[in-house]
């Protein structure tokens, strides 16, 4: 391909991308959809696009940036269910298509059938999430379509590659392929976590986030090489490190989560419009080689149609067939018992199950050749591979709001659970800066004498309380006043009033403005957010409303350094 057309290409996704996303529209839906109708204009070109690329280049991002998004400690709580549906769910799909692929097409080996299972068998959740996160699913369902889409794409991979070698050496080993799996796992994740922990110690050194920012876009790609070079899943390595990233996200400097943020939502838009383009684009061509072939496009169209109702059907089975398995507890999950999925989110997870970026790069990467002649079927299994991929994007995209919407699946409760926890926060973070505050006492009396220190130290004090309680009780006015101290009244705080003092805009007064007063609100700041993680951590705060606050914390320390007492230096 020029370099030319598969810019006008990514370009144009773009386009498309940003009128979606301004009308509120499921991109890659549109995207795929637009794009098939560019195919059929004369004189678009032909995009072959080396499948290492999209493996390689396209995937580990996109893998890097989810598991950067996702929160660890959720994925913890719904393991048992991500590896039902990531690892499970996807041997039985392969087997399954396999299956009816070699009924249909009996000339060919199992392990030729077998590498059509691995292609089409996982999900890609960017447009479920899509689709999701605008009709407010409740998080428990969000966390295990990322997680499964975080871990599918290894299990898949792994098993495309066994099949091939089946495929090539006519040999078919199952104690081979488990052991295969097992080095992959076990390879892929310590790789990556130890990539990440390397790339922690870096950053939380470094005082530039520029610097860090380009670091942690090198990351995925490292992680991804390392762990295929000891034979390791590279796909297992970003996703790792990537957890492990996000989770200590917290202890890095906040320069850097500001910075970070904004770069991976772009280079999101450009991969993820860039791949359901060229699946779109892409198909008019497997069709043209088809009746080029003598396989046949009449039975090839036959074949794909059987591969998709098979791939559609199997999920819902097996979703509500082991709904069982999430009552076990494996090694590191921590789900409450709360947490299990309720029969009608069961249904909504059994509905999303649209294929992507791994179905069409895997796809493209089925050799021409093998053992010295032409892969078996490689037309026909290509063109089942995507019209699995475009018919679940069409098909399930255009109605899982309406599954949503029909079985009134949402996350009220979630959002007052929500409200609930920000506001014991709240509260817990003005005592933190109270503790703070009184360790500033003795110093401020050098400075201004012990009266009007004290004065200023209590009045600052009644101020963070008073915002604290306030916060509380406009977030949850139900339990808020149980949070209180009993000096602070809920009533006059809802009013944003109570106790301030002379120094009500919370600014010390006299010799201890500018930059003694910058560096105390920076403490004040450094004390909240140890208060965020410490909760978080213990699991009284929900990662979603940490990063929620975090960012506020970020956006005021960002506010300082562009202070104009940071331009003027002592």
């Amino acid at each position: 391909m020029h370099h030319v057309e598969v810019f006008l290409l990514l370009a144009g996704a773009v386009l498309v991308a940003a009128a979606c996303r301004r009308r509120g529209l499921p991109s890659p839906l549109v995207i795929v959809a637009i794009s098939l109708v560019v195919s059929l204009v004369p004189g678009v070109p032909r995009y072959e696009i080396n499948s290492e690329i999209l493996l390689e280049f396209v995937l580990p991002p996109l893998l890097y940036s989810a598991a950067l998004a996702s929160s660890y400690r959720d994925f913890r709580a719904q393991l048992s269910s991500i590896t039902r549906l990531g690892v499970g769910l996807v041997l039985l799909s392969a087997l399954a298509v396999a299956l009816v692929f070699w009924a249909l097409e009996p000339a060919v080996s199992f392990a030729v059938a077998l590498v059509l299972g691995a292609v089409v068998a996982p999900p890609d959740a960017v447009a479920a999430a899509a689709v999701g996160r605008r009709l407010g699913l409740p998080r428990r369902v969000m966390t295990l379509l990322s997680g499964e889409s975080l871990i599918n794409d290894a299990t898949s991979l792994t098993l495309y590659k066994v099949a091939l070698i089946g495929a090539a050496t006519g040999a078919w080993a199952f104690g081979g392929a488990v052991g295969t799996f097992a080095v992959a796992v076990v390879a892929g994740v310590g790789v990556g976590l130890a990539i990440g922990w390397v790339v922690h110690a870096i950053r939380v050194r470094l005082d530039d986030p520029v610097v860090a920012s380009a670091i942690g876009l090198l990351t995925p790609f490292g992680a991804y090489w390392a762990a295929e070079a000891v034979h390791g899943s590279g796909v297992l390595a970003v996703v790792a490190a990537g957890l492990y990233l996000g989770h200590t996200s917290p202890r890095a400097g906040y320069a850097t989560r500001l910075f970070e943020e904004p770069i991976w939502s772009t280079l999101d838009i450009l991969l993820e419009s860039f791949t359901f383009a060229l699946i779109g684009i892409q198909l008019p061509w497997i069709i043209r080689d088809l009746v080029a072939s003598d396989q046949g496009l009449g039975h090839a169209v036959t074949v794909s149609l059987a591969v998709l109702a098979v791939a559609v059907l199997v999920r819902p089975l097996y979703v509500f067939g082991t709904a069982w398995f999430d009552n076990l507890r494996l090694r590191g999950s921590h789900r409450p018992e709360r947490d299990a999925l309720t029969v009608r989110e069961s249904a909504v997870v059994s509905w999303a199950g649209m294929r992507g970026v791994v179905t069409l790069a895997a796809a493209a990467g089925i050799p021409a050749t093998i053992d010295g002649g032409p892969f078996p079927d490689r037309a026909t299994i290509q063109l089942a591979a995507y019209t699995v991929a475009i018919g679940t994007l069409l098909g399930q995209s255009l109605t899982l709001p309406w599954v949503i919407r029909r079985l009134g699946v949402g996350s009220d409760d979630e959002a007052a659970s929500d409200a609930t926890q920000e506001a014991a926060t709240r509260i817990a973070t003005a005592d933190a800066v109270q503790q703070v505050l009184e360790s500033k006492r003795g110093e401020l009396a050098k400075v201004v004498g012990q009266p009007a220190a004290d004065e200023a130290i209590d009045a600052l004090s009644a101020r963070w309380r008073g915002r604290a309680a306030a916060a509380a009780v406009m977030l949850d006015p139900e339990n808020a006043p149980d949070l209180l101290p009993d000096d602070v009244d809920a009533r006059e705080s809802a009013r944003g009033l109570g106790p301030v003092g002379k120094a009500r805009d919370g600014r010390l007064p006299g010799a201890a403005e500018g930059r003694r007063t910058q560096r105390f609100r920076r403490e004040i700041i450094a004390a909240q957010r140890e208060v965020l993680m410490q909760r978080r951590d213990s699991g009284e705060l929900d990662e979603t409303v940490m990063r929620r606050m975090m960012r506020e914390l970020d956006l005021e320390d960002e506010s300082l350094s562009s202070s104009w007492l940071e331009r003027v230096r002592d």
